[in-house]
């Protein structure tokens, strides 16, 4: 039986664990939490830390393996692409992999080549950093972020140079490397560009764009809390970015991968690839397509670490509006209940992947792991889809205890 090591085994990456068995593959897995519900699915379970190279090159050495995937992660995606260029398997060049999870790198791969790119430098000291906003090396707004982050985790917008260290202070408490990037703000035009793509021996065959929605009262408002599908940017501008997806993809020499897209289109009217990153999205992006597109990315991700060819079906388009829903919390505290009115539930919840219970203690919404679970939906028009998303308070309510 051929073997597939998975990097992480959270509640959200159960689903290519449980791909890969339905495929006939004997799965290894390693997460270093103790509480990952993965390790009850993978037929065999390691703990050890996904983004510690050589460790999990030994344990892939031991186990045979024929495939790694880091599925919707960007931590773990350089240690896959690191263990399969050393293996010789199916993988895409350590080195660009590299570029793309690494935000200092990418913007100035994206200079160096004339992408649109904000302004931006790295650092390693926080004080430094600090120096630079308060002697207008920046332009304000600027947004500070942790170069090895992902889920928008540390990330913080500064508005002032009254204030920034605490800010600043937290993006290099989530950077793994701490190390931090500061970069000029973009100013979008319409919604932010969310969505996943796939590329096949280096040619980007399908892109699915999405819709990013945001919470103003969250605790980080800069945060998606979900994305709705399809995209409501002109065919013009949406063949625009994909062109700009293929010249990176092209450059960097990617071969076949997945991809998460975070695009900006600026009021200058210049496309922003804000982040590229090689692995599928997170909050089910790619269930929300397959339900939308009949095309299975988290498949095609098992698939295309094990090596085997890649092919989709003719003349896909998108059936329906759908869209995935982070539920959050805007304070601190311990959870009561999820309140969901009942008719939209009928009507709209695809699948509920709640996973917060009552009595839990739950955080402001300030990235990815602050969650509560998710929601996948669907939607009769784009009207409401953009309504109802955008306020979401009409139809679910957090309420606490105490």
């Amino acid at each position: 039986m051929r073997k597939i090591l998975l990097l992480g085994g959270s509640a959200q990456q159960v689903v290519v664990i449980e791909i890969a068995k339905r495929l006939g593959y004997y799965t290894v897995l390693c997460d270093f939490l103790p509480d990952n519900p993965g390790q009850y699915v993978a037929d065999r379970f390691y703990p050890v830390s996904t983004t510690d190279k050589d460790a999990v090159l030994k344990i892939a050495e031991k186990e045979k393996v024929d495939g790694v995937l880091a599925y919707a992660s960007d931590p773990a995606a350089p240690t896959a692409a690191y263990v399969a260029e050393k293996l010789g398997l199916a993988s895409n060049p350590y080195e660009s992999v590299g570029i793309l999870c690494d935000k200092a790198r990418f913007r100035r791969f994206l200079t160096e080549n004339g992408f649109a790119s904000p302004f931006a430098k790295s650092y390693r000291d926080s004080a430094a950093a600090a120096k630079d906003i308060r002697e207008g090396v920046f332009r304000l707004p600027a947004v500070v972020k942790p170069t090895d982050s992902s889920g928008s985790k540390g990330v913080a917008v500064i508005s002032s140079a009254h204030g920034c260290e605490p800010l600043i202070e937290r993006a290099f408490d989530r950077s793994r490397s701490h190390t931090v990037i500061i970069e000029e703000y973009v100013e979008k035009d319409g919604y932010q560009v969310a969505g996943d793509g796939l590329s096949v021996n280096g040619e980007l065959v399908f892109r699915c764009f999405a819709n990013d929605h945001f919470n103003a009262d969250a605790p980080n408002p800069f945060v998606p809390i979900a994305a709705g599908f399809p995209s409501v940017l002109p065919d013009e501008i949406q063949s625009l970015i994909h062109r700009e997806i293929q010249r990176l993809i092209s450059l960097l020499h990617m071969r076949t991968c997945t991809y998460n897209f975070d695009i900006r289109v600026g009021v200058d009217g210049r496309i922003y690839l804000m982040e590229v990153a090689p692995r599928d999205g997170g909050n089910y992006i790619p269930q929300v397509i397959r339900y939308m597109t009949g095309v299975d990315l988290a498949e095609i991700s098992v698939r295309a670490a094990m090596g085997e060819r890649i092919t989709l079906p003719s003349g896909i388009a998108p059936k329906g509006l759908y869209a995935y829903y982070a539920v959050h919390s805007l304070a601190d505290g311990v959870l009561d209940s999820v309140e969901i009115d009942e008719s939209f539930s009928k009507r709209h919840i695809v699948a509920n992947h709640i996973t917060a219970q009552p009595g839990d203690t739950v955080h402001g919404f300030v990235g990815s792991d602050t969650t509560l679970g998710c929601l996948i939906l669907r939607f009769d028009s784009v009207d409401e889809m953009l309504d109802l998303l955008d306020h979401s308070e009409k139809w679910i309510k957090i309420k606490y205890r105490g």
